[in-house]
Protein backbone atom coordinates (compact mmCIF):
# COMPACT_ATOMS: atom_id res chain seq x y z
CA UNK A 1 0.00 0.00 0.00
CA UNK A 2 1.29 3.44 -0.93
CA UNK A 3 1.30 5.93 1.91
CA UNK A 4 1.39 9.70 1.41
CA UNK A 5 3.75 11.72 3.56
CA UNK A 6 5.21 15.18 3.85
CA UNK A 7 8.77 14.83 2.61
CA UNK A 8 9.72 18.45 3.26
CA UNK A 9 8.14 21.79 4.04
CA UNK A 10 9.29 25.39 3.69
CA UNK A 11 8.05 28.96 3.60
CA UNK A 12 8.84 32.35 2.13
CA UNK A 13 7.71 35.78 3.28
CA UNK A 14 8.47 39.13 1.64
CA UNK A 15 11.32 41.23 3.03
CA UNK A 16 9.14 44.25 3.78
CA UNK A 17 7.88 44.28 7.38
CA UNK A 18 4.91 46.47 8.30
CA UNK A 19 4.47 47.03 12.03
CA UNK A 20 1.38 48.12 13.91
CA UNK A 21 3.01 51.49 14.44
CA UNK A 22 3.40 51.82 10.67
CA UNK A 23 -0.34 51.24 10.23
CA UNK A 24 -1.21 53.70 12.97
CA UNK A 25 0.31 56.45 10.82
CA UNK A 26 -2.18 55.90 8.00
CA UNK A 27 -5.35 54.83 9.81
CA UNK A 28 -7.16 55.26 13.12
CA UNK A 29 -5.54 52.47 15.11
CA UNK A 30 -2.67 51.76 17.48
CA UNK A 31 -0.22 49.04 18.39
CA UNK A 32 -2.05 48.46 21.66
CA UNK A 33 -5.46 48.16 19.96
CA UNK A 34 -4.24 45.71 17.30
CA UNK A 35 -2.39 43.46 19.75
CA UNK A 36 -5.27 43.39 22.23
CA UNK A 37 -7.87 42.62 19.54
CA UNK A 38 -5.90 40.26 17.29
CA UNK A 39 -2.54 39.22 18.76
CA UNK A 40 -0.74 40.65 15.72
CA UNK A 41 2.43 42.75 16.05
CA UNK A 42 3.66 42.85 12.46
CA UNK A 43 3.12 41.45 8.99
CA UNK A 44 5.02 41.17 5.69
CA UNK A 45 3.96 42.96 2.49
CA UNK A 46 5.14 42.04 -0.97
CA UNK A 47 7.28 44.39 -3.07
CA UNK A 48 5.99 46.32 -6.07
CA UNK A 49 7.75 44.06 -8.56
CA UNK A 50 6.66 40.76 -6.98
CA UNK A 51 3.52 38.68 -7.39
CA UNK A 52 1.88 35.72 -5.69
CA UNK A 53 3.51 33.24 -8.06
CA UNK A 54 6.95 34.64 -7.21
CA UNK A 55 6.80 33.95 -3.47
CA UNK A 56 4.99 30.66 -4.12
CA UNK A 57 7.85 29.54 -6.37
CA UNK A 58 10.45 30.65 -3.83
CA UNK A 59 8.82 28.59 -1.09
CA UNK A 60 8.55 25.63 -3.47
CA UNK A 61 12.23 25.81 -4.41
CA UNK A 62 13.24 25.68 -0.74
CA UNK A 63 10.95 22.69 -0.15
CA UNK A 64 12.40 20.93 -3.20
CA UNK A 65 15.94 21.53 -1.99
CA UNK A 66 15.08 20.20 1.46
CA UNK A 67 13.43 17.17 -0.15
CA UNK A 68 16.35 16.52 -2.46
CA UNK A 69 14.39 16.46 -5.71
CA UNK A 70 14.65 18.32 -9.00
CA UNK A 71 11.98 20.17 -10.95
CA UNK A 72 11.78 17.30 -13.43
CA UNK A 73 10.65 15.00 -10.61
CA UNK A 74 7.60 17.09 -9.73
CA UNK A 75 4.44 15.42 -11.04
CA UNK A 76 1.86 17.96 -9.91
CA UNK A 77 1.60 21.45 -8.41
CA UNK A 78 -1.39 22.61 -6.38
CA UNK A 79 -1.52 26.26 -5.35
CA UNK A 80 -4.07 27.10 -2.68
CA UNK A 81 -4.87 30.80 -2.86
CA UNK A 82 -7.57 33.43 -2.69
CA UNK A 83 -5.33 36.15 -4.14
CA UNK A 84 -4.17 34.66 -7.42
CA UNK A 85 -2.03 36.54 -9.92
CA UNK A 86 -5.01 36.54 -12.28
CA UNK A 87 -8.75 36.27 -11.78
CA UNK A 88 -9.94 32.84 -12.86
CA UNK A 89 -7.17 31.98 -15.31
CA UNK A 90 -4.40 31.31 -15.86
CA UNK A 91 -4.00 29.43 -12.59
CA UNK A 92 -1.21 30.69 -10.35
CA UNK A 93 -0.05 27.06 -10.20
CA UNK A 94 0.68 27.19 -13.93
CA UNK A 95 2.83 30.28 -13.42
CA UNK A 96 4.68 28.53 -10.61
CA UNK A 97 5.21 25.50 -12.84
CA UNK A 98 6.92 27.74 -15.40
CA UNK A 99 9.05 29.51 -12.78
CA UNK A 100 10.23 26.16 -11.40
CA UNK A 101 10.84 24.62 -14.82
CA UNK A 102 8.69 21.65 -13.77
CA UNK A 103 7.98 20.59 -17.35
CA UNK A 104 6.49 17.22 -16.37
CA UNK A 105 3.98 18.60 -13.88
CA UNK A 106 0.28 19.23 -14.08
CA UNK A 107 -0.96 22.26 -12.19
CA UNK A 108 -4.09 23.90 -10.86
CA UNK A 109 -5.34 26.17 -8.09
CA UNK A 110 -7.62 25.38 -5.16
CA UNK A 111 -9.96 28.13 -4.01
CA UNK A 112 -10.94 27.33 -0.44
CA UNK A 113 -9.70 30.55 1.19
CA UNK A 114 -7.91 30.02 4.49
CA UNK A 115 -8.69 26.28 4.49
CA UNK A 116 -7.00 25.89 1.12
CA UNK A 117 -3.82 24.22 2.33
CA UNK A 118 -5.80 21.68 4.35
CA UNK A 119 -7.85 20.81 1.27
CA UNK A 120 -4.70 20.72 -0.87
CA UNK A 121 -2.91 18.29 1.45
CA UNK A 122 -5.80 15.82 1.36
CA UNK A 123 -6.12 16.17 -2.42
CA UNK A 124 -2.40 15.51 -2.94
CA UNK A 125 -2.45 12.58 -0.50
CA UNK A 126 -5.13 10.85 -2.53
CA UNK A 127 -3.29 11.54 -5.79
CA UNK A 128 -0.22 9.90 -4.26
CA UNK A 129 -2.17 6.90 -2.94
CA UNK A 130 -3.60 6.31 -6.42
CA UNK A 131 -0.11 5.36 -7.56
CA UNK A 132 -0.21 7.73 -10.52
CA UNK A 133 1.92 10.46 -8.93
CA UNK A 134 5.12 10.36 -6.89
CA UNK A 135 5.89 13.95 -5.92
CA UNK A 136 3.36 16.76 -5.50
CA UNK A 137 3.92 20.33 -4.36
CA UNK A 138 1.10 21.81 -2.28
CA UNK A 139 1.58 25.54 -1.87
CA UNK A 140 -0.47 27.93 0.22
CA UNK A 141 0.36 31.41 -1.08
CA UNK A 142 -1.28 34.79 -0.63
CA UNK A 143 -0.76 38.45 -1.52
CA UNK A 144 -3.54 39.95 0.57
CA UNK A 145 -1.92 43.37 0.86
CA UNK A 146 -3.22 44.15 -2.63
CA UNK A 147 -6.85 43.31 -1.91
CA UNK A 148 -7.39 45.02 1.46
CA UNK A 149 -8.83 48.47 2.06
CA UNK A 150 -6.05 50.34 3.89
CA UNK A 151 -8.58 52.83 5.24
CA UNK A 152 -10.55 50.12 7.05
CA UNK A 153 -8.85 49.18 10.31
CA UNK A 154 -11.28 46.29 10.86
CA UNK A 155 -9.73 44.34 7.99
CA UNK A 156 -6.47 46.03 6.99
CA UNK A 157 -4.69 45.28 10.26
CA UNK A 158 -5.45 41.57 10.01
CA UNK A 159 -3.69 40.46 6.85
CA UNK A 160 -0.21 39.85 5.49
CA UNK A 161 1.56 38.20 2.57
CA UNK A 162 3.44 34.92 2.51
CA UNK A 163 3.77 31.41 1.10
CA UNK A 164 4.34 27.93 2.45
CA UNK A 165 5.06 24.82 0.40
CA UNK A 166 4.90 21.12 1.25
CA UNK A 167 6.44 18.38 -0.87
CA UNK A 168 4.15 15.37 -0.59
CA UNK A 169 5.52 12.05 -1.76
CA UNK A 170 4.77 8.33 -1.67
CA UNK A 171 6.21 5.67 0.59
CA UNK A 172 5.46 1.95 0.39
CA UNK A 173 6.95 0.77 3.68
CA UNK A 174 5.16 0.88 7.03
CA UNK A 175 7.67 3.15 8.74
CA UNK A 176 6.05 6.24 10.20
CA UNK A 177 7.43 9.33 8.48
CA UNK A 178 5.21 12.41 8.38
CA UNK A 179 2.32 10.33 7.08
CA UNK A 180 -0.96 12.02 6.20
CA UNK A 181 -3.37 9.67 7.99
CA UNK A 182 -6.77 11.27 7.41
CA UNK A 183 -8.59 14.54 6.89
CA UNK A 184 -11.90 16.16 7.74
CA UNK A 185 -13.18 18.58 5.08
CA UNK A 186 -16.41 20.53 5.24
CA UNK A 187 -18.15 23.65 3.91
CA UNK A 188 -21.11 25.86 4.80
CA UNK A 189 -22.17 27.82 1.73
CA UNK A 190 -24.93 29.58 3.68
CA UNK A 191 -22.20 31.86 5.01
CA UNK A 192 -21.16 33.15 1.60
CA UNK A 193 -21.63 36.79 2.60
CA UNK A 194 -19.60 36.60 5.82
CA UNK A 195 -16.22 36.79 4.11
CA UNK A 196 -15.75 37.59 0.46
CA UNK A 197 -14.23 39.77 -2.21
CA UNK A 198 -17.39 41.09 -3.85
CA UNK A 199 -16.13 42.35 -7.20
CA UNK A 200 -14.63 40.49 -10.11
CA UNK A 201 -16.65 37.33 -10.63
CA UNK A 202 -19.48 36.91 -13.09
CA UNK A 203 -22.02 37.56 -10.30
CA UNK A 204 -20.63 41.07 -9.78
CA UNK A 205 -18.53 42.11 -12.78
CA UNK A 206 -16.78 45.45 -13.05
CA UNK A 207 -18.94 48.12 -14.68
CA UNK A 208 -17.04 51.34 -15.59
CA UNK A 209 -18.51 54.40 -13.93
CA UNK A 210 -20.86 52.34 -11.78
CA UNK A 211 -18.79 49.95 -9.68
CA UNK A 212 -17.58 51.16 -6.29
CA UNK A 213 -13.77 50.59 -6.19
CA UNK A 214 -14.07 49.45 -2.56
CA UNK A 215 -15.84 46.32 -3.80
CA UNK A 216 -12.41 45.17 -5.05
CA UNK A 217 -11.33 44.68 -1.45
CA UNK A 218 -11.96 41.97 1.12
CA UNK A 219 -15.24 42.32 3.00
CA UNK A 220 -15.67 40.58 6.35
CA UNK A 221 -18.45 40.42 8.90
CA UNK A 222 -16.14 40.05 11.89
CA UNK A 223 -18.71 38.81 14.41
CA UNK A 224 -20.18 36.25 12.02
CA UNK A 225 -16.74 34.93 11.08
CA UNK A 226 -15.69 34.75 14.73
CA UNK A 227 -18.75 32.72 15.74
CA UNK A 228 -18.33 30.38 12.78
CA UNK A 229 -14.59 29.96 13.32
CA UNK A 230 -14.80 29.02 16.99
CA UNK A 231 -17.37 26.32 16.20
CA UNK A 232 -15.47 25.13 13.14
CA UNK A 233 -12.13 24.79 14.93
CA UNK A 234 -13.69 22.99 17.88
CA UNK A 235 -15.74 20.63 15.72
CA UNK A 236 -12.85 19.79 13.39
CA UNK A 237 -10.45 18.92 16.19
CA UNK A 238 -12.99 16.78 18.04
CA UNK A 239 -14.05 14.97 14.86
CA UNK A 240 -10.46 14.13 13.93
CA UNK A 241 -9.72 12.96 17.46
CA UNK A 242 -12.79 10.73 17.57
CA UNK A 243 -12.20 9.23 14.12
CA UNK A 244 -8.59 8.37 14.91
CA UNK A 245 -8.98 7.41 18.59
CA UNK A 246 -6.79 10.28 19.74
CA UNK A 247 -6.71 11.96 23.13
CA UNK A 248 -5.48 15.44 23.94
CA UNK A 249 -2.44 13.93 25.67
CA UNK A 250 -1.57 11.95 22.53
CA UNK A 251 -1.46 15.10 20.36
CA UNK A 252 1.87 16.93 20.25
CA UNK A 253 0.67 20.07 18.47
CA UNK A 254 -2.41 21.53 16.86
CA UNK A 255 -1.47 23.85 13.99
CA UNK A 256 -4.42 26.23 13.56
CA UNK A 257 -5.08 28.80 10.89
CA UNK A 258 -3.64 32.02 12.29
CA UNK A 259 -6.54 34.44 11.88
CA UNK A 260 -6.96 35.94 15.33
CA UNK A 261 -5.58 34.95 18.71
CA UNK A 262 -9.03 35.41 20.23
CA UNK A 263 -10.50 32.73 17.96
CA UNK A 264 -7.80 30.23 18.92
CA UNK A 265 -8.19 30.97 22.63
CA UNK A 266 -11.98 30.69 22.47
CA UNK A 267 -11.82 27.39 20.58
CA UNK A 268 -9.28 25.99 23.03
CA UNK A 269 -11.52 26.95 25.92
CA UNK A 270 -14.64 25.53 24.27
CA UNK A 271 -12.94 22.20 23.53
CA UNK A 272 -11.19 22.11 26.94
CA UNK A 273 -7.79 21.91 25.24
CA UNK A 274 -4.77 23.58 26.87
CA UNK A 275 -3.74 26.61 24.82
CA UNK A 276 -0.16 25.28 24.96
CA UNK A 277 -1.21 22.54 22.52
CA UNK A 278 -1.73 25.18 19.82
CA UNK A 279 1.28 26.49 17.91
CA UNK A 280 0.73 30.23 17.48
CA UNK A 281 2.85 32.61 15.40
CA UNK A 282 0.25 35.18 14.34
CA UNK A 283 2.17 38.00 16.02
CA UNK A 284 4.91 37.83 13.39
CA UNK A 285 2.96 37.26 10.16
CA UNK A 286 -0.71 38.20 10.72
CA UNK A 287 -3.32 36.33 8.68
CA UNK A 288 -1.74 35.02 5.49
CA UNK A 289 -4.84 32.95 4.70
CA UNK A 290 -3.89 29.67 2.96
CA UNK A 291 -0.23 30.22 3.89
CA UNK A 292 -0.63 30.37 7.68
CA UNK A 293 -0.68 26.62 8.32
CA UNK A 294 2.35 25.69 6.16
CA UNK A 295 4.33 28.65 7.55
CA UNK A 296 3.52 27.56 11.12
CA UNK A 297 4.23 23.88 10.39
CA UNK A 298 7.59 24.80 8.86
CA UNK A 299 8.53 26.69 12.02
CA UNK A 300 7.52 23.74 14.20
CA UNK A 301 9.72 21.44 12.12
CA UNK A 302 12.68 23.80 11.84
CA UNK A 303 12.65 24.45 15.60
CA UNK A 304 12.67 20.69 16.26
CA UNK A 305 9.48 20.97 18.29
CA UNK A 306 8.19 17.68 16.88
CA UNK A 307 9.81 14.29 16.43
CA UNK A 308 9.07 11.21 14.33
CA UNK A 309 5.85 9.60 15.51
CA UNK A 310 4.33 12.73 17.04
CA UNK A 311 0.65 13.31 16.29
CA UNK A 312 -0.15 16.64 14.58
CA UNK A 313 -3.54 18.13 13.72
CA UNK A 314 -3.92 21.05 11.33
CA UNK A 315 -7.17 23.00 11.35
CA UNK A 316 -8.35 25.74 9.00
CA UNK A 317 -11.43 27.88 8.41
CA UNK A 318 -12.22 30.59 5.94
CA UNK A 319 -14.38 32.14 3.23
CA UNK A 320 -16.83 29.90 1.50
CA UNK A 321 -17.37 29.17 4.26
CA UNK A 322 -14.91 26.30 4.43
CA UNK A 323 -13.31 24.43 7.31
CA UNK A 324 -11.42 21.22 8.03
CA UNK A 325 -8.20 19.64 9.19
CA UNK A 326 -5.53 17.02 8.59
CA UNK A 327 -4.20 14.35 10.95
CA UNK A 328 -0.50 13.77 10.37
CA UNK A 329 1.69 11.28 12.23
CA UNK A 330 5.03 12.98 11.96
Amino acid sequence: MIRAYIKSIAYCVPDKIVTNDDLSKIMDTSDEWIISHTGIKKRHFIGENENNSDIAAKAAKIAMKKGGITADEIDFIIVCTGSADYLGFPATACLVQEKLGAKNAGAYDISAACTGFVFGVETAANFIKSGNYKNILVIGSEVLSRIIDMSDRNTAVLFGDGAGAALISGNEDSESKSEIISSYLRADGSGENALKRPLGGTAHPFIPGVTDPKECFIYMNGRQVYNFAVKAVTNTILQIMEKNNLTIDSIKYIIPHQANIRIIEAAANRASIPIEKFYINIENYANTSAATIPIALTEVVDKNLIQRGDNIITVGFGGGLTYGGNYIKW
